[in-house]
């Protein structure tokens, strides 16, 4: 379409003297016909000439602002905004304890950190293959076939910049407008968005602190349908830190191996930091599971690589394809310099050997004083984590509380901003993980932190007064 057939009534203004060049209310626009897709593009932009340049050339038109309407349904990430919020106040000099990311505090094994530096000092700096390097790749074979029990080859592996990519492009690849993607809640907070942005539906499985947050199978069972394409399980979980048990797996396989559409995406980010007894399972590992079961894995939690941005995709060669594709128009491989260094941290061993076990130990040793702790505070429902780095506590009996001077506990949002404001410990609400009763705190931090953290929030804890009874 022209642009003349859009602006026809202020062009014959431009004729007139600069004196006279307004538009009159008698003046009745050009009618313009558009198809249906840009009639809603455009619905909230006015065509009327806002204002006549000073030089009387081109009459000033208001831009279209519009935003994609699957990018505006997706919400931005609590945690992001928390941990920002929380960074923005240490630099202003506030000394808040930021408790909020989910980053683990230790430095990058010195081993993995040499591999990337020689990397850079031998030239190492190119672009790799859009699916990752073959040595690396075929490391992570190795990997998983000693570790989990899945016999992968190199073209059934994609590299890309964290497991976050892998879990979207995943999403996108296998998801089509109208189908249905199950999330257990708590959720990691992204999940239901990449639904969202795959023009895909989350469906929600509520699961309860009495159970660990594990999702029950007869419920997975009476949320099934046609539509049912993607069931997302975390183990262990971002939020929860609940491990799923073997048995509890094969129930769950049972009943998707039914369903002939139903695919499973297996994040396995926190694999390695698991507490004993506790054993992680690969649900792709279980009979009939592994042409349906696409399996992420990564290296910022266990290795401390989150600023290094590199995760795995593990599936079927057509699946694997399909990602692939998106990746090659998204960002192309993942740094060279960054694989060098993941390839050098599935040399340190199994499961990570020494260096990751000395960071679990420390993990497990933070969660010991959390749970004690937690458990002291009256009315706090608390599950013992089997993994990861989080507590996800129920503080809902202390809803409809009151504070002098910053008001009602109304619920888990409100609860970290009064924590935030009277204790300065930065949480996560966890309403963002689909579970308002909760609030998540990170123990990805030195005990001696925790201490402190823990003292602040016992203090801000008395302050409340119980809500009163009608």
């Amino acid at each position: 379409m022209e642009a003349s057939s859009l602006t026809s009534p202020s062009r014959s203004l431009l004729s007139k003297p600069a004196s006279s060049r307004f538009i009159s209310p008698s003046i009745t626009p050009k009618k313009v016909s558009f198809s249906k897709s840009w009639e809603k593009r455009i619905k909230h932009v006015s065509f009327k000439v806002m204002a006549i340049s000073q030089n009387g050339s081109e009459p000033i038109v208001p831009v279209d602002d519009s935003i994609n309407p699957r990018v505006k349904s997706v919400k931005p990430s609590k945690t992001m905004v928390i941990s920002d919020h929380a960074t923005a106040l240490v630099q202003a000099g506030v000394p808040v304890i930021r408790l909020a990311a989910g980053e683990p505090d230790f430095d990058t094994p010195a081993a993995i950190a040499e591999a990337g530096i020689n990397a850079i000092r031998e030239g190492q700096t190119r672009y790799t293959p859009n699916t990752g390097t073959m040595e690396l790749r075929k490391a992570i074979c190795h990997k998983l076939k000693e570790e989990n029990g899945l016999d992968y080859a190199p073209d059934q592996i994609m590299v890309s910049n964290g497991a976050k990519q892998c879990v979207l492009q995943a999403v996108l690849a296998v998801c089509s407008p109208g189908d249905e993607v199950l999330i257990p809640a708590p959720f990691y907070v992204s999940y239901p968005e990449m639904a969202r942005l795959a023009d895909a539906e989350p469906i929600i499985l509520p699961t309860d602190i009495s159970d660990n947050f594990l999702l029950k199978p007869e419920i997975l069972a009476s949320k099934l349908s046609e539509k049912s394409r993607l069931l997302i399980l975390c183990s262990p979980s971002n939020p929860t830190g609940s491990v799923y048990p073997k048995e509890l797996l094969e129930q769950i396989a049972d009943i998707v191996r039914k369903h002939p559409r139903l695919l499973v995406l297996s994040d396995e980010i926190y694999e390695h930091i698991i507490f004993s007894p506790a054993k992680h399972i690969s649900i792709a590992s279980l009979p009939g599971m592994y042409d349906r079961t696409l399996t992420v894995n990564g290296f910022s939690k266990a290795f401390a690589m989150t600023g290094w941005r590199l995760g795995y995709l593990a599936c079927p060669k057509h699946f694997l394809s399909a990602c692939a594709k998106l990746q090659s128009q998204n960002t192309s491989g993942a740094s060279s310099i960054s694989q060098k260094a993941g390839l050098a941290a599935l040399n340190l061993g199994y499961a990570g050997g020494e260096a990751v076990a000395t960071m679990v130990k420390a993990f497990r040793e933070r969660r010991d004083f959390l749970v004690k702790s937690f458990r002291d505070l009256p009315g706090v429902k608390i599950s013992e984590p089997q993994g990861a780095f989080y507590l996800f506590i129920d503080f809902s009996s202390h809803y409809g509380s009151e504070v002098e001077g910053f008001g009602v506990i109304k619920d888990s949002e409100s609860l970290c901003r009064f924590l935030l404001d009277k204790a300065q410990v930065a949480l996560v609400p966890g309403d963002a993980f689909g579970d308002d009763r909760c609030i998540r705190i990170s123990y990805a931090a030195s005990l001696t932190t925790l201490e402190t953290a823990m003292n602040r929030i016992k203090e801000a804890m008395a302050l409340l007064k119980p809500p009163v009874t009608v």
